[in-house]
């Protein structure tokens, strides 16, 4: 007879999948509008200069350019997007 484990062990191990967060595109690299600078869960990085801000608190792109990261206030980082001298 197949018995289970007592003790209120997890019946099946369940566990979730990673969330795939952090800076995607870092300091001196060159984007494109929308596309992804960081996924984050709260605002360790804020947004800057040409940065949207989505719902999930994920850092984008509006204009073409490259990223710069400075610091904003009370040690937390913010994101920004210099535009490209043409």
């Amino acid at each position: 007879m197949a018995h289970t484990k007592a003790q209120g062990s997890s019946s099946n191990g369940r566990d979730s999948h990673g969330q795939r967060l952090g800076v995607k595109r870092y300091g001196g690299q060159k984007v494109v509008p929308g596309m992804i600078i960081a996924r984050q869960r709260g605002t360790k990085y804020l947004a800057g200069l040409n940065v949207g801000q989505g719902k999930d608190d994920t850092l984008f792109a509006k204009i073409e350019g490259i990223v710069t990261f400075d610091y904003a206030y009370k040690g937390k980082k913010r994101a920004n997007v210099v535009p490209v001298p043409a």
